[in-house]
């Protein structure tokens, strides 16, 4: 059966996470940072992005970030389903021409977003709380293409989502992420490898609100692509 859904994981350390959870429609997962080609266009009905800590621009070191924004600039012109999630999110701003800033608005850990009124009345945000939780993990962040619509923000971080057209997101918090994959994000990283129980207590806190966020987000992704349900 051939895959309805692709997947673009950019980093080892940055997989689809609980994305996969319980999921039924045939996907197939891409991994171009060890060599894996992209999928052709005409191949793909709906796809997200992950996250990696690359940079959007970082195209000298990571080629195939070059032929990804190209790839991303064919699916919003085809008016295929788009997903970004942090650098996916910020390679769609720059695939349409929109800056991505380093150092700017920077946050790790489990923080609150609100939608605005558009986020409010948007399929993708379709019964999520108005303030949600959060996990964040970037030191970059996006400005709104020209014709994008600013669907979410915090105090922190002023663009935490977008859509560009009808059918085209990018979000900068990660919907993704298990217990498992940010414990070993908090102990890799110097600012907070040595408060690791603590932050992961504030997760544990807010888990049940995250992860109910979290499904919704996938589940309003897959059925406003027309796959169906899970």
């Amino acid at each position: 059966m051939s895959s309805l859904l692709h997947i673009i994981q950019n980093d080892p350390e940055v997989p689809p996470g609980n994305l996969l959870d319980y999921l039924t429609i045939p996907y197939t997962v891409h991994h171009p940072y060890r060599g894996e080609s992209l999928p052709e266009v005409g191949d793909i009905e709906a796809l997200i992005v992950m996250g990696g800590a690359m940079g959007a621009n970082d195209d000298v070191r990571y080629p195939f970030l070059t032929d990804l924004k190209i790839l991303i600039r064919s699916i919003v012109a085809a008016r295929i389903p788009y997903l970004g999630i942090c650098l996916g999110g910020q390679l769609l701003a720059a695939a349409l021409g929109a800056e991505v800033v380093s150092h700017r608005w920077e946050e790790l850990g489990t923080l609150n977003v609100s939608l605005t009124a558009e986020g409010r009345a948007d399929h993708l945000f379709k019964g999520v709380d108005e303030v949600f939780c959060t996990f964040q993990w970037h030191h970059d962040s996006f400005n709104i293409p020209v014709g994008g619509v600013l669907l979410a923000t915090s105090a922190a971080c002023r663009n935490q989502a977008f859509r560009v057209g009808d059918s085209a997101w990018g979000v900068q918090f990660h919907p993704e992420v298990t217990e498992t994959i940010i414990r070993e994000w908090y102990a890799r990283s110097r600012f907070t490898s040595v408060r690791v129980e603590e932050l992961i207590a504030r997760f544990s806190n807010e888990k049940e609100c995250y992860q109910k966020t979290a499904l919704l987000l996938r589940d309003n992704f897959i059925l406003n692509s027309g796959m169906g349900r899970l």
